[in-house]
């Protein structure tokens, strides 16, 4: 029974003051180093995982590290296809900032929603570099469990494509906690579980 695990990476600073990350070399804070732990511990409790995937940015590296630390007993694979989309111009502002600036973004409340970005990656070249991966990995992937660690913004996508929605509904259901976990079966092409976190987050 083949399955592939999405997490997002554990908050960093830029998440707890609603700054725009893109491609920026921000690491975890203390929460969510023990977000990632407790991912971890999880995950161990839960599934053996075959292989793990991660995002080569620095706050997915971390979080891959904090999971084995967890007791994931598995090598991170680097893969920069999982990267979060580059916001260009718009990295290191806060989302409000962004929001009062383009006005399409606001309406949907979502960032994602951005297409024109000096600097930075289109939504459509984003979506294509996911997609691709997430369909490659269907391919190469049997009955083995993989997890992937990576953002925000490449689970919506994968998520949206799983159940065949249109961007927009994706960008209005879709909004994944740090550390929140989602599984794909991989011979039905459904999600299992959504954006469901491991319960010592939570104590603090």
């Amino acid at each position: 029974m083949g399955s592939i695990i999405l997490l997002r990476h554990g908050e960093t600073d830029w998440n707890s003051e609603d700054r725009i990350q893109g491609w920026a070399p921000k690491g975890l804070n203390d929460r969510g180093r023990e977000q990632a732990r407790a991912a971890g511990r999880h995950l161990a409790d839960e599934y053996d995982v075959d292989r793990m995937i991660v995002s080569d940015l620095e706050r997915t590296r971390e979080t891959a590290e904090m999971v084995r630390e967890g007791g994931v007993d598995c090598e991170p694979t680097f893969d920069e296809a999982w990267r979060e989309r580059d916001f260009g111009v718009f990295q290191g502002f806060e989302r409000d900032e962004v929001l009062e600036l383009r006005p399409r973004a606001a309406e949907l409340e979502s960032l994602t929603a951005l297409d024109d970005i000096d600097n930075g990656e289109d939504r459509a070249t984003v979506r294509e570099r996911v997609e691709g991966a997430f369909e490659e990995l269907l391919a190469t992937t049997d009955d083995e469990t993989v997890l992937v660690v990576t953002h925000g913004g490449p689970i919506r996508i994968v998520l949206g494509h799983v159940k065949e929605l249109e961007v927009e509904q994706t960008l209005r259901q879709h909004s994944p906690h740090n550390c929140g976990i989602s599984e794909v079966d991989v011979h039905e092409r459904r999600l299992r579980r959504e954006n469901e976190t491991a319960e010592s987050e939570f104590d603090g």
